[in-house]
């Protein structure tokens, strides 16, 4: 294994084209975060300006740090799944925790749902901390520079997917136990569990029965047929959740055909 490894560095590293590619993305992501703390401590994003620039600050490097255990515990929660626990149980005690909870029942599902809403609410407060507000002008920079770093978004982006989601992603498929055994994992975990227990999110699951429903194919289950007080508390929510859907639905047409959404005027409105 370790001749093989050592194979594979040298390979890698004999290749130009590839350590072409690692040192641009490299240069680009840190030319990504520098323009992102400029922003930041020039009051050029939402939060700083509103608040102040030590709080953005602190948000987003303690939100993109979260996001990255969010995406590393699903690619190890999903891929420890076919795995029997009890082969790592005294080896990652806390990793043996998180899949005990995770792997029971349906619970799998229910942490992916609760997952998704912690990635878009996580993202939404990382761009209210480091996204540029409309207008803004940072160190003279040519407009071109500005124009595609932050006109477009690409400065954010390359820092939330390369910093929060992807490496983290990569590592923890190549390295599921270890990624997954700290207690950051198993407080994340008991998040997404919580939020999908709250059943903001229980309208995905009519759409999951009117999917399958058309398809003619029933939806399989770990867990026996929910009855009495589970299958109302189940319903409520369903219908709890459908009912916040068409609300925040509505709000949100109604803002964006009255031109009241965050999108900047250079955009074409259709």
């Amino acid at each position: 294994f370790a001749f093989n490894e050592r194979r594979t560095i040298i390979k890698m590293a004999a290749s130009p084209l590839l350590m072409f590619k690692y040192g641009y993305s490299t240069i680009l992501l840190i030319f990504s975060i520098t323009l992102i703390m400029g922003l930041i401590f020039t009051e050029q994003t939402k939060l700083a300006a509103d608040v102040h620039p030590a709080l953005a600050f602190i948000v987003l490097w303690v939100l993109v740090i979260w996001l990255s255990m969010v995406e590393g515990g699903q690619a190890s929660l999903v891929g420890l799944a076919p795995v029997n626990r009890e082969l790592y149980k005294d080896s990652h005690p806390i990793c043996y925790k998180c899949t005990s909870i995770a792997h029971e029942g349906d619970n799998l599902d229910r942490y992916l749902m609760g997952r998704q809403f912690m990635v878009i609410f996580i993202v939404f407060m990382i761009n209210m901390s480091g996204n540029p507000i409309a207008d803004a002008d940072l160190w003279g920079l040519p407009d071109w520079i500005q124009d595609i770093f932050f006109a477009t978004g690409f400065a954010m982006i390359l820092y939330v997917c390369m910093v929060g989601q992807l490496n983290t992603q990569v590592n923890a498929s190549h390295c599921m136990l270890d990624y997954l055994n700290s207690y950051f994992g198993l407080f994340t975990l008991c998040v997404a569990m919580a939020i999908e227990f709250s059943g903001f999110m229980h309208c995905s699951y009519l759409i999951q029965m009117l999917v399958g429903a058309l398809s003619g194919k029933p939806i399989e289950s770990n867990e026996p047929p929910k009855s009495g007080f589970t299958l109302i508390f189940f319903w409520a929510r369903a219908l709890m959740s459908l009912a916040v859907l068409s609300f925040c639905l509505a709000v949100t047409l109604a803002a964006l055909f009255d031109g009241k959404t965050t999108m900047w005027d250079g955009v074409p409105e259709a």
